[in-house]
């Protein structure tokens, strides 16, 4: 079959991560509109767990491929895109998918675009729409090239597997003359601390900044989180300081989040902080300044200080848990 839609299902140590499922669903509302079945690719040495799932999630077909490394993962998309006409290859806005999508874009010759947060499909054309200067203005995409390249960005297109059913993944063979000065992936280190949910999949974000004064007191964030059922996130400025890892750092210079829940405890609430956390659902804010710039974006803010607020509402959570 040509002129389908590639689906890039992003894996970590053979379980699919969040933003595959996201990425197919939209490929398939995606190709619904244009009459194009969709073809959702794996990247993996062995089984990945649920890949056959993807099916329910709108794939018409679900491959397993092999590629180590970044460089080889674009390669074979690459040539999958060629081999199959396909008229969009759709890939996470995630760490992986920012370094795959800009080597595919090259191969294939054709623009990308970066970071969207609607896509479809009006006369047979497929526009997207993305966040330009740090948010303050959605820009509209459309691409006169044979195939449209566009990055996801996480928890914003939701997922949705009642669209199809499981299928049968397809093993695909090795590629051909593999250039030998491709970088491979030899190993993924874990945080200290055991794995953690990234910043960029998580529901629920509690994030800390200046105004927990230090690296200590971020263990009040990870009991709110741990209540919520989410992870911590940090400020550029909190992570500059040394008290949390840049892994954690969500911003302009950090990563783009859009959870249903986004906690800024002690986070001023610059504008580059902002241009990574807007999209979130519902925003809460604590702060001590009343003034503070957090206060525009959110849904519901307190004002005092967060190394009292904090754990009072996190016992609070605990207690209406506890009470169903």
């Amino acid at each position: 079959m040509t002129g389908e839609i590639i689906a890039f299902a992003e894996q970590r140590e053979g379980a699919l991560k969040k933003s595959a499922r996201e990425v197919v669903t939209t490929a398939a509302k995606l190709g619904k509109e244009l009459g194009a079945g969709v073809v959702a690719v794996a990247f993996a040495e062995g089984a990945v767990e649920g890949a056959g799932g993807l099916g329910r999630c709108g794939a018409t077909e679900v491959l397993l491929a092999q590629g180590n490394g970044s460089a080889a993962c674009a390669r074979a998309l690459a040539d999958l895109a060629r081999e199959r006409q396909a008229r969009a290859v759709l890939l996470p806005a995630s760490a992986a998918g920012k370094d795959i999508a800009p080597r595919v874009a090259a191969l294939l010759e054709v623009p990308q675009a970066s970071d969207c947060v609607r896509l479809s499909a009006a006369a047979g054309s497929i526009e997207a729409v993305r966040p330009v200067y740090g948010g303050k203005a959605l820009w509209t995409v459309k691409s006169r090239a044979s195939c449209f390249l566009a990055t996801l960005r996480p928890n914003v297109f939701p997922a949705d597997e009642s669209l199809g059913a499981a299928l049968e993944p397809v093993r695909l063979p090795a590629p051909a003359g593999t250039p030998a000065t491709l970088a491979t992936l030899k190993e993924v280190l874990a945080p200290q601390g055991g794995r953690r949910i990234e910043v960029t999949e998580a529901d629920v974000i509690v994030a800390g900044g200046r105004g927990m004064k230090g690296p200590e007191h971020f263990a009040l964030l990870e009991r709110l989180a741990e209540a919520l059922g989410g992870t911590v996130g940090a400020s550029r400025a909190a992570v500059d300081a040394g008290w949390r890892p840049h892994a954690e750092q969500i911003g302009q210079t950090g990563k783009t989040v859009a959870p249903t829940l986004y906690v800024a405890c002690g986070i001023s609430g610059a504008i580059q902080h902002l241009a990574g956390m807007s999209s979130s659902r519902v925003i809460v804010a604590i702060n001590k300044d009343p003034e503070a710039p957090i206060f525009k974006v959110a849904d519901y803010g307190v004002v005092g200080d967060v190394l009292e607020v904090v754990p009072a509402l996190t016992e609070e959570v605990k207690k209406a848990k506890a009470a169903g």
